[in-house]
């Protein structure tokens, strides 16, 4: 026990000024101790830090990406300790849920591409490989809405996407569309896809074949040969929805156009180094600048 400790217990029997003449203490010592003493404790600062990342990324970040984003904000702390700052204020991350999606209508009898990324390496660079799938997302009242994306493989940037009440062939051509017109691409683009009908139609083809495209497509069967698309299913269904569904086509189209370009300018992946897609293509073309081939 301290001194200013003892002087507070006895306070109400002897007086204060009394006690620390005796115990040669300095009154204003005294008081001073005893208001700091009373005074709410601070909450630190790396604390305050990991709460507002928690909020700012609306629940999606975990341990992890929470530890990247307060190192980069200049808080040196360890995932142990963002773990109990969470529990105490009752946080907890959004966790992916599985789900089995049932949008692949394979046809037997069209020629399906052979699978260019078995035994390759991750593509060095962006604009090298593109996947994309499409996915179902639960619509109010009942139905179903369809969403398709493609993916740039080495950022892992959503570069293309479309969304329709259904699922006709030019749901992914659209999608792709739009990518190509944006990325321009060099020839040799490797597009990877599943074998459903609409990567296996004509117009899609000729799309490919007009960009001077290679297409690859999964084993039969082998959802892991799309691994990177499934992913991102995953992500975006936890992230996004939490269990709930769109009120319409409308809403649903303005919905994840805010998520996406959230997920490409701010949201950080572990397989980039925590860097969020925009910023590790930026990166990637500051080093190919500094350091050409």
């Amino acid at each position: 026990m301290s001194v200013y400790q003892y002087i507070a217990r006895r306070r109400r029997q002897v007086p204060v000024r009394r006690l620390c003449q005796v115990l040669r203490v300095v009154p204003s010592a005294y008081y001073a101790w005893q208001q700091q003493a009373q005074a709410p404790a601070l909450e630190p600062a790396w604390q305050v830090a990991v709460r507002q990342a928690f909020a700012r990324h609306g629940r999606r970040y975990g341990t992890r990406r929470l530890r990247a984003e307060v190192h980069a904000e200049g808080h040196a702390v360890g995932r142990g300790r963002i773990r109990r700052a969470l529990a105490q204020h009752g946080l907890r991350a959004q966790q992916p849920r599985s789900f089995v999606p049932r949008t692949t209508d394979s046809d037997p009898a069209r020629w399906a591409a052979p699978n260019r990324l078995l035994g390759q390496p991750a593509p060095a660079a962006p604009n090298r490989v593109w996947v994309g799938d499409i996915t179902y997302l639960p619509k109010q009242g009942g139905g179903w809405l369809y969403l398709a994306t493609w993916l740039d493989r080495c950022s892992r940037k959503v570069v293309g996407w479309d969304l329709r009440e259904s699922m006709p062939e030019d749901l992914v051509s659209e999608a792709l569309r739009r990518a190509l017109s944006v990325r321009q691409p060099a020839a040799g683009l490797v597009v990877h896809s599943d074998q459903g009908s609409q990567y296996t139609a004509t117009r899609f083809k000729d799309l490919l074949i007009r960009h001077e495209a290679r297409q690859s497509m999964s084993r039969r069967g082998n959802c892991y040969d799309n691994a990177h698309a499934e992913s991102f299913w995953s992500r975006l269904k936890t992230e996004l929805l939490d269990g709930g569904s769109f009120p319409g086509l409308a809403e649903a189209r303005l919905e994840i156009s805010h998520y996406i370009a959230y997920y490409n300018a701010e949201r950080r992946h572990s397989a980039l180094g925590y860097l969020a897609p925009n910023h590790f293509e930026s990166q990637l073309q500051t080093t190919s600048q500094l350091c050409p081939a």
